[in-house]
C-alpha cells in the first residue's frame, strides 16, 4: 500500500528527444489496440494517485488510483493497486516458504528499499501458485466497482541478485494477472519497467501507469508503445514541469508526495499542469 518511487532509472534523454520529435512531427500517437471487452482510462484526463489513503478527489478529476483495500471513487475510473511481484512489509509468513526468492545462501531476497519479500517467480508451477494468492485480490477489485487493476513492482527483476529473476519470468507472470484480469472485465496497467514497454502486446497489458517519466526524460518513450493511455506520476518540481511542458497536452499528470498521503495531512501534495 505504497508508491514506488523508481530506486535506479537510466536516464534516456537522446532516445526520448528522438521519439519525441517523430510524434510531434506526425501529430499522431502510436496507439496500440488494447482488449475490447475492458475499458482503458480516458486519455488526457484528470488524474489522482491515492495508494497512501483514499480522500475525496479534488475537482476535475476523473481517473483515481487506490490500493485494493479501499473503496472505489464513485463516479469516475478507478485503478485498483496490488502489490504483485513482493510480500507487503512483513507479511512474507503469509506465503509458502518456497514461494519466497532465496538467494545461494537460502536466505529470501529483500528489496530492502521498502522491506518487501521477493517471490520466485522462477517456473510455471510457482507463478501458477503465486497467481492463485493473487486472484481473490483482482477479482475483489472487479466486485467493488474498479474499471483496472495496477500490479505493482513489474520490475522486480531488475533489483534481485544478478541470475535469479529474468525479464521472461517477470512477463510470464504479468500475463497470468492479465487473463485474470481481462476475463473480470477489467483492464490491467504496466507499471514503470520500460524496458519491457515494447512487449505489451504479448504481455497483454493494456495502459501505463508511470512513475518520473519526466524527471527521467522518459515519457516519449512510453507514448511510443502506448499512445496516450499513460498516466504519469511525478514527484519533484522538475520532473513535472518537464513533463507539463512536453506532455501536458496529451497525457494524464499529476505532482505528488512520496508517501501519497491523504489531503488532511501536513505532508499532502497535489498539482497539475493546469495554471491557476
Amino acid at each position: 500500500m505504497r508508491n514506488r518511487a523508481p530506486a535506479h532509472r537510466p536516464t534516456m534523454a537522446l532516445a526520448a528527444a528522438v521519439v519525441l520529435t517523430a510524434l510531434m512531427a506526425t501529430g499522431c500517437s502510436t496507439t496500440h489496440e488494447s482488449s475490447p471487452e475492458v475499458p482503458l482510462p480516458p486519455a488526457h484526463a484528470g488524474f489522482d494517485y491515492q495508494l497512501g489513503a483514499p480522500y475525496d478527489p479534488p475537482a476535475g478529476i476523473s481517473v483515481v488510483a487506490r490500493d485494493h483495500t479501499a473503496p472505489p471513487a464513485p463516479g469516475l475510473y478507478n485503478i485498483c493497486y496490488v502489490n504483485a511481484f513482493q510480500a507487503q512489509p512483513g507479511k512474507e509468513d503469509e506465503w509458502d516458504p518456497d514461494l519466497l526468492l532465496r538467494g545461494p545462501s537460502g536466505s529470501v531476497v529483500m528489496d530492502e528499499e521498502w522491506g518487501e519479500a521477493m517471490l520466485d517467480i522462477r517456473t510455471d508451477a510457482k507463478r501458477r501458485r503465486i497467481a492463485q494468492k493473487l486472484y481473490p485480490w483482482i477479482d475483489g477489485c472487479a466486485a467493488k466497482g474498479y474499471q483496472a487493476v495496477e500490479p505493482d513492482n513489474y520490475d522486480t527483476y531488475t533489483r534481485a541478485p544478478a541470475g535469479l529473476l529474468a525479464a521472461d519470468d517477470a512477463k510470464a507472470f504479468l500475463s497470468l494477472l492479465a487473463v485474470r484480469a481481462h476475463g473480470k472485465g477489467l483492464a490491467i496497467a504496466q507499471k514503470n519497467t520500460l524496458e519491457l514497454a515494447s512487449a505489451r502486446e504479448e504481455v497483454g497489458v493494456d495502459f501505463a501507469v508511470v512513475e518520473e517519466c519526466g524527471q527521467y526524460e522518459e515519457c516519449a518513450e512510453y507514448a511510443a508503445e502506448f499512445g496516450d493511455h499513460v498516466l504519469v506520476v511525478e514527484y519533484t518540481d522538475e520532473g513535472m514541469e518537464r513533463a507539463c511542458r512536453d506532455w501536458g497536452d496529451r497525457l494524464s499528470i499529476v505532482r505528488r508526495d512520496l508517501q501519497l498521503v491523504a489531503d488532511d495531512d501536513k505532508g499532502y501534495r497535489y498539482e497539475t499542469c493546469a495554471k491557476p
